[in-house]
């Protein structure tokens, strides 16, 4: 019986566990590590869902003590289950294992993939930020616009009790509040479900597979991070940045949804230059000649304009394009310069938690991003904000955040769409699907 750990961020991790160790006599994972998130770490995945060869559940371990654990528990195999990482990155940890003594794993799509009986359409990107989830909302609106009851299935970000998360559904905003979602999750959840979708995530995604399809026609697949689906798609659509030519060449595992994708989407084509534009495509034809190409703008809009008009702001991003995604800006800030705005950098102000974002992420000077992965930090989240002298706070985050705290200034949105120029998903998919008057033949 060989003794592993696994390498994760709360989600690819207990995945690959549940689809692939749980109930394999050949192993025995003696630990979780943890990252990327803040306070995941120290925690136990609970034996109801550990299973019968668990009865005390798994320990989840700091990721920094990992040359300790290997020697502690005599670890035979280490395996990387997370995402958004660069190949060097993976490779520095990969050394790291070998030196210690154990071997380094990658599983494969193939040997974590659940089998739907109903038609997947799996979003992913290569790398957070890219667009996935505006690409995920025109999907799942086109499959409705046919006829089709769609229910979206969301990549996990179980970061509070693992027993109470283990299927999650999401039908009304209240169900955001009802199950103590961060805001994260409030962001990917909320714009589905104002479309009149479903959403369902968790932690098990054999039960959740399950539940989805005893109500849906079509399932979407709203990827997070840069991960490969959980589900074999029938259609698997990538998001590529033009912003960051290149990336999709070197960043795991987004170089594995490049590669497999049919249809990789180039978004942002309106705020990039050609040449970045160019050198995308040339990579996806040279990697992935048979995926069709679809060239898409991201257009940005924002209510009542007239109101930030050479006004002093603050902008609130979406933290994860900020955090794993490497990005300094987003919509909020090309929406603010836009309007001519005066941008108040949040930095000086930052409290705890938020400030030691700033100190980790070091490319984020203008900008806040929607940190608040537990109550303490949107406190400081809130606190941070309210510091600000500012005329207004721009919110380019999907999730309302004045929904878990009290501002002390006006706020106004920003909302991003996908607009494709060459190619209509909407054709792609009746044809990739064989869709017709709301049946799939």
């Amino acid at each position: 019986m060989r003794k592993v750990i696994i390498l994760g961020a709360g989600g690819r991790d207990f995945h690959n566990f549940n689809v692939y160790y749980r109930n394999n006599e050949q192993y025995r994972v003696v630990a979780f590590t943890a990252t990327q998130i803040p306070s995941i770490e120290n925690r136990i995945y609970p034996s109801v869902l550990a299973g019968k060869n668990y009865p005390d559940g798994i320990p989840i371990y700091p990721e920094e003590k990992l040359e300790e654990l290997i020697k502690q528990f005599d670890v035979d195999e280490v395996v990387f289950s997370y995402s958004d990482v660069s190949h060097v990155y993976v490779m520095n940890l990969a050394s790291r294992v070998l030196k210690a003594g154990a071997n380094f794993k990658l599983l494969s799509p193939k040997s974590t993939f659940l089998y739907s009986s109903k038609p997947v359409v799996a979003v992913t990107a290569v790398r957070t930020g890219c667009g996935k989830s505006q690409t995920s909302r025109k999907v799942a609106k086109v499959l409705k616009n046919m006829g089709f009851k769609v229910v979206v299935v969301r990549h996990p970000m179980p970061y509070g009790d693992l027993s109470k998360q283990i299927v999650q559904r999401f039908e009304t905003p209240d169900d955001i509040i009802k199950h103590n979602c961060t805001i994260e999750e409030g962001e990917e959840y909320l714009p589905h479900i104002k479309e009149g979708h479903v959403v369902y995530a968790g932690v098990d995604y054999e039960l959740i597979l399950r539940e989805a399809e005893k109500e849906a026609d079509v399932i979407v697949w709203d990827g997070g991070n840069n991960d490969f689906p959980f589900f074999y798609p029938n259609v698997w659509i990538t998001v590529f940045d033009p912003h960051r030519p290149g990336h999709e060449l070197s960043y795991f595992p987004g170089e594995v949804n490049a590669r497999m994708c049919n249809i990789a989407v180039i978004n942002k084509i309106d705020s990039a230059t050609e040449e970045n534009i160019r050198i995308v495509e040339e990579n996806i034809r040279r990697i992935n000649p048979d995926a069709i190409v679809v060239k898409a703008k991201s257009p940005i809009k924002i209510d009542n304009p007239e109101l930030i008009k050479g006004k002093r702001v603050v902008v609130v991003e979406d933290g994860p394009t900020l955090t794993h995604g490497d990005m300094a800006f987003g919509a909020g800030y090309l929406i603010a310069q836009k309007y001519n705005c005066q941008i108040i950098s949040p930095k000086p102000y930052a409290v705890g938690s938020i400030k030691q974002t700033y100190e980790k992420y070091k490319q984020v000077n203008d900008v806040l991003p929607a940190m608040g992965y537990f109550p303490e930090q949107i406190k400081e989240l809130e606190e941070t904000l309210n510091k600000i002298d500012a005329d207004y706070v721009i919110i380019a985050t999907p999730f309302d955040i004045t929904r878990l705290m009290k501002l002390n200034k006006p706020t106004v949105f920003v909302e991003y769409y996908l607009e494709e120029e060459n190619l209509k998903l909407e054709d792609l998919l009746k044809e990739m699907l064989k869709l017709n008057s709301g049946k799939v033949r």
